[in-house]
């Protein structure tokens, strides 16, 4: 990688040097006799070439972390309430210190009882810290089949960006611009992984990508400021959990999947 970044700089360089003549960014060398401009703080582009390798660099460390994650399904289910709600507190510590709006607009059937809007105030970041662990778990939850969770998250991830291509036109388009600098990028790469994870699969997308999927849309509807409307796109996740919590609290014992070994 250290190589191909040189390489990449050697390239680079001789292409940008007469964009930073003509841009007024140049001098003249005082040791040499001749007065031929050359191009200042070129720098840039060594420093550009670096950081780009650091970025790409940055899952190579981390690469055994992703290993240790797909464990991660097999540990108690209070771990896997605990954790994500762990995770999710750097992002509500964001949510403070840039927005802090804890005020949400009431539906209108209720507007006669509560007014235009409501001020929920620590309620609201309660509210945020459980749909950050709903949305990591939702997606693993509702799975099992070839191509569901891929599946599901694309489905979720092309209606959040039509939402946001609508929203671009009203008073809050900076956030919905936020989402929109997330989305397609995951949902281009959700689509590669489920060709290969459509039926017949050819891959299992583990665990690890359900958590990684739950929380980039727990995170874009966060900090996006559609959390409410987050759970719209969630309307299948939130029935099968809902109709999951009798079995899930032991109250009626869960019926058998249909597949071997049941």
């Amino acid at each position: 990688m250290s190589a191909l970044a040189h390489l990449v700089t050697l390239s680079l360089i001789p292409r940008f040097r007469e964009m930073f003549i003509k841009a007024g960014l140049s001098g003249v060398d005082m040791s040499k006799t001749a007065k031929t401009k050359v191009p200042e703080s070129i720098g840039v582009i060594s420093a550009t070439v670096f950081l780009i390798t650091m970025f790409l660099f940055i899952p190579v460390p981390f690469f055994n972390y992703l290993a240790d994650a797909s464990s991660f399904p097999h540990s108690d289910w209070r771990d896997k309430l605990l954790l994500p709600t762990l995770a999710s507190l750097p992002l509500l510590v964001v949510y403070y210190v840039t927005f802090n709006h804890t005020t949400v607009i009431v539906p209108r059937p209720l507007r006669m009882l509560l007014g235009n809007d409501l001020w929920l105030g620590p309620l609201y970041y309660i509210y945020m810290g459980m749909l950050a662990v709903f949305c990591t778990n939702a997606i693993n939850i509702l799975a099992g089949i070839n191509g569901l969770e891929a599946g599901q998250s694309a489905v979720i991830a092309a209606s959040i960006i039509v939402f946001n291509l609508i929203e671009l036109f009203g008073d809050c388009w900076k956030n919905h611009l936020f989402s929109l600098y997330l989305m397609p990028p995951f949902l281009m790469t959700t689509l590669g992984l489920l060709k290969y994870n459509w039926y017949p699969s050819r891959v299992f997308v583990g665990d690890t990508f359900c958590y990684f999927a739950g929380m980039t849309f727990a995170v874009v509807g966060i900090l996006g400021h559609f959390s409410k409307t987050m759970l719209l796109f969630f309307l299948p996740q939130v029935f099968n959990f809902l109709y999951s919590v009798p079995q899930l609290s032991t109250w009626c014992p869960a019926p058998g999947t249909g597949c071997p070994g049941d």
